[in-house]
């Protein structure tokens, strides 16, 4: 944790970026994507490993059932622009994937995605969840990663947040461009954290019918219950307890799962103000989320 210091944020091609997402640009512009690759994709903090898990279940669970016990999920599913010295780049993790689908995860904004995923008609599964919600997760996440910047204190990072000045940029561009391509490209599904956490088995039954699964009843459950939230959090391999960038001291990778944390969080002036800012930048009617369940 030490020998690696802060990274500073900088603005790469109008998103705000760290040198760990980028030092490794052209490998990744030029990845070679199959057409049955399957891409997690999210802004982060946004139910990424929840997701990831679940596939790697979906597809792996019966027949690879020691992946689960064996293998970190961040080695099962790498993150595709990470570049982090010492460590395999999360491209080549990709590429060496011997797993058929390949299942990748990334937090890239749509305009950066490499074109071989269009190209190939991958399936990618876009993973949206609420503003509010995401921004004291990401906050919590900030805290205690040594690969991101500091986090600094709330009422500073609610400001940051709002102004897009978070690695991977606004989360308003990230949500919409995504939700935008979905009109245009059939084979993206995007779902909604809060979905997810009020009906587990209703999402998981409709990202198996994207992805053309059909698991018997037996094997759904499994599933189902394999990726509760206690479960995960105390599991080694899906907490990330392994990883030694992040600070368990500081607080736990998955932390809570919940809708309407941040009701824990926020002032009623920053909730007048957020909600002021999001009527602004949410122009799509189409586009909705919940912040409460």
């Amino acid at each position: 944790m030490d020998s690696v210091s802060r990274p500073e944020l900088f603005d790469f091609h109008g998103v705000a970026m760290t040198h760990f997402f980028t030092d490794n640009w052209e490998n990744i512009q030029n990845f070679q994507a199959r057409s049955d690759d399957i891409v997690i994709a999210t802004y982060p903090k946004a139910g990424t490993t929840w997701v990831s898990y679940i596939l790697d279940l979906l597809y792996f669970g019966k027949t690879a059932p020691e992946r689960q016990t064996t293998i970190p999920i961040y080695e099962r599913v790498p993150f595709l622009e990470i570049c982090v010295p010492g460590l395999d780049s999360g491209k080549d993790l990709a590429d060496k994937l011997p797993t058929s689908p390949r299942l990748i995860k990334t937090h890239l904004p749509v305009q950066f995605m490499p074109k071989s995923f269009w190209e190939n008609n991958s399936k990618i599964i876009y993973v949206a969840r609420n503003a509010k919600d995401n921004m004291v997760s990401f906050f919590h996440f900030d805290r205690m990663n040594g690969l991101q910047p500091e986090a600094g204190e709330w009422n500073n990072y609610f400001q940051r947040f709002l102004e897009g000045k978070v690695v991977f940029g606004s989360w308003y561009d990230h949500v919409n461009g995504w939700w935008k391509k979905k009109q245009t490209h059939s084979n993206l599904h995007y779902m909604f954290y809060e979905d997810l956490i009020e009906d587990t088995g209703r999402e998981i039954d409709k990202l198996c019918s994207f992805l053309g699964l059909s698991p018997s009843a037996e094997e759904k459950t499994n599933v189902t219950r394999g990726v509760q939230f206690d479960n995960m959090k105390k599991d080694k391999m899906a907490n990330y307890s392994t990883l030694q960038v992040l600070d368990f001291k500081v607080s736990p990778f998955l932390r809570k799962g919940k809708v309407g944390d941040w009701k824990n969080h926020f002032t009623v002036s920053q909730n007048e103000a957020f909600d002021e800012d999001y009527k602004k930048k949410m122009r799509d009617p189409t586009l909705k989320f919940r912040t409460e369940i």
